[in-house]
């Protein structure tokens, strides 16, 4: 195809759709190709980014990186707020930031030791930095190039990281049309619709170019060998350089011949993200990984150990269950006895999370059975004091999981509060912060979930107190504070969880609902809508955005929530009753009617539906049926203030139909 893909005058507005995709082989022809591209979009008063978002090429965050990387300065000059805010989100796709962003909010999961590392991030975690950089980029772009036009080349985005697709998959839907990008990415040939498919977009343009497949140059290995070996003396021992370096080394390791090099790289790989709960960008670095241990240091078993137990955990954030099981089982059958005690300790625990809280449906007796063998394991052992004590600790708290499971809320509390009591008194003050933490918060939920409220609140008090950067410590304080009508401090907690990391939708309902709670409706659907911008699918956020718009008299607004929240659930019942109301105080009575019909069918015991449904029958005209509503509403025992109400109702209903017979 030898026309630009963006035609003339205006060649970055030419696509039907904001996002285009062209097919084509990798290689200096395609990259010129949309570097030529590129040029005519600039030509026409675009601002240009050329980005490189193949996986190999720079890691999870391939392109979003270096995106940020680019316009990260320009921020910085004209909006500093906006790098103090984001800060928690900048230095995950940006970790040099780390040195001169010092602020950034650190948990105790983030400073944890390895041998005090006993919580990963969650994938959801994860995703919320994704948020976060779409606000970034939104609040900066909107206010400073909001008359720029922007395009954006994602070169080899089908070979990108999950994280990096998920980024420019959100921009594009949350933003894409308001800050006037257009997104153009490209993708090896018969890629193009998983492409569209990853980026949520089946309207988006698609290209096909017939360009000549070109096969990389590899450099020299001794060359590249140099180059390494000087990338790693500069790097020395600071993580956070190799971690930046990180995809460079694998590449320049790879042609210089040294797999052994490669394989303890993927292993660090693993290693970290994992830890930062990118499970499925973290177990790229881990396929092959098993198969390069046995040939590169078969020799070290608890190196070879070590990555089986790195895999395990990837397959349970991954939610691939089975495959987790079977390497734990081949593991426990092959390689158990060839190892030190501490690392059996590890499988059996990391086998009964598998079964008690990841397989469904979970298999309790299975998740004690080997949390069981831990505790011989742990006995047996030979630790250290202090080891010990927190071996055993851990273990238990596995089981006080498995009986808050069960419902049996007492042991497990009695297990949460006997274990810190022996970490009080045998472990070190300065150590195992962390985990001293979890237990204080999982025995918060617990007693949350028993009534003992108070407790509950002095409890993740504490948790908080330990780990005050933790923001979902402060939102599940606040979801108990608001259950228990203490607005006011619910809310406090909820604009907390926001300020202390990046953005996630259930906050924002939350707080949203604390609002609605203060009748602070304007408020209410700020937040709602803030929940919905982030995931639009959230029943609950739409529900209450609708039900505050009622309340402040936006009709239209209401209505068309009602509408969206009916189309993703019409069997929520509450929704069409209040959509019935709405058509009502409008004046369509049959479309009102409609309605509460429906709500009725759904949900034949409320008492109110029958009386809303007698006002609507009643200015229809047809009384005898508004009498007969009434009627069964004061047949299901309502109260006694409703009781009144449909008695005058149905007595002012029942003087209408003897007024018609007289006449």
């Amino acid at each position: 195809m030898a026309a630009s893909a963006f035609g003339q005058p205006q060649v970055h507005r030419g696509f039907s759709s904001r996002i285009a995709i062209i097919e084509a082989n990798p290689g200096a022809r395609r990259t010129r190709y949309l570097e030529k591209t590129m040029q005519e979009a600039f030509a026409a008063g675009s601002r240009t980014f050329v980005l490189c978002c193949d996986f190999d090429e720079g890691g999870p965050w391939s392109g979003v990186a270096s995106l940020f990387l680019q316009i990260f300065p320009e921020i910085q000059a004209t909006r500093p707020d906006l790098i103090e805010r984001h800060t928690h989100e900048l230095v995950h796709i940006l970790p040099q930031l780390r040195v001169s962003l010092p602020g950034w909010n650190a948990t105790l999961t983030d400073i944890a030791t390895d041998s005090e590392r006993v919580r990963s991030y969650s994938v959801d975690r994860a995703f919320r930095v994704v948020n976060g950089l779409v606000d970034l980029l939104d609040n900066w772009k909107s206010e400073v190039e909001h008359d720029i036009h922007w395009t954006v080349v994602c070169d080899g985005l089908d070979h990108a990281g999950k994280m990096s697709s998920h980024f420019f998959s959100e921009l594009m839907r949350r933003r894409g049309e308001v800050l006037d990008i257009h997104l153009v990415a490209s993708a090896a040939p018969g890629g193009g619709e998983a492409l569209r498919a990853s980026l949520n977009s089946q309207t988006a343009d698609l290209l096909t170019l017939d360009l000549p497949e070109e096969p990389k140059i590899p450099l020299d290995s001794g060359y590249a060998a140099q180059r390494a070996q000087a990338l790693e003396t500069q790097i020395g021992n600071d993580d956070i350089e190799k971690r930046v370096h990180l995809p460079e080394l694998i590449r320049l390791w790879r042609q210089a011949g040294r797999l052994d090099k490669v394989f303890r790289l993927k292993l660090f790989g693993l290693t970290v993200y994992l830890h930062l709960g990118l499970y499925l960008d973290a177990m790229r670095y881990g396929d092959g990984l098993m198969q390069m241990a046995a040939e590169h240091a078969s020799a070290d078993r608890e190196l070879g150990w070590r990555i089986v137990m790195k895999l395990l955990n990837g397959f349970m954030g991954t939610q691939k269950i089975e495959a987790g099981l079977q390497l734990a089982r081949h593991a426990e059958l092959e390689l158990a006895q060839q190892v030190k005690p501490a690392a059996r300790i590890e499988l059996w625990y990391l086998m009964a999370m598998l079964y008690a809280r990841f397989q469904k449906p979970r298999d309790f007796a299975m998740g004690e059975e080997y949390l069981e063998r831990g505790l011989i394991e742990i006995e047996q052992a030979h630790l250290s004091a202090e080891e010990y004590h927190f071996q055993r600790v851990f273990n238990r708290n596995g089981l006080a999981m498995i009986r808050t499971f069960q419902g049996r809320y007492s042991e497990a509390l009695d297990l949460c509060q006997s274990g810190l009591d022996l970490l009080n008194s045998y472990v070190g003050a300065h150590k195992h912060k962390l985990h001293r933490s979890v237990l204080i918060y999982n025995a918060a939920q617990v007693l949350a979930t028993i009534g003992e409220h108070e407790k509950a609140l002095d409890h993740y008090s504490q948790a908080i107190a330990m780990d005050p950067n933790y923001s979902e410590y402060h939102n599940d304080r606040g979801n108990l504070l608001l259950a228990l009508g203490r607005f006011e401090e619910a809310r406090a907690d909820y604009l907390k969880a926001i300020e202390l990391g990046a953005p996630f939708f259930e906050v924002f309902t939350n707080l949203g609902q604390c609002y609605r709670n203060l009748e602070d409706f304007e408020q209410a659907v700020k937040a709602y809508s803030r929940a919905l911008d982030i995931d639009p699918g959230q029943l609950l956020a739409l529900l209450g955005r609708a039900q505050c718009h009622e309340q402040l008299g936006h009709v239209e607004a209401a209505m068309a929530d009602y509408d969206a929240v009916i189309a993703r659930d019409a069997n929520l019942w509450e929704a069409i009753a209040s959509r019935g109301v709405l058509h009502y105080e409008l004046g369509n009575l049959a479309a009102s009617l409609t309605n509460f019909n429906r709500a009725l069918e759904l949900a034949p015991g409320q008492v109110g539906l029958f009386k809303n449904r007698a006002i609507v029958l009643s200015e229809l005209g047809r009384h005898h049926e508004a009498a007969h509503d009434l009627e069964t509403a004061l047949g299901l025992n309502p109260s006694e203030e409703e009781r009144l109400d449909l008695h005058a109702r149905l007595d002012a209903i029942m003087q209408k139909l003897n007024a018609d017979v007289t006449t």
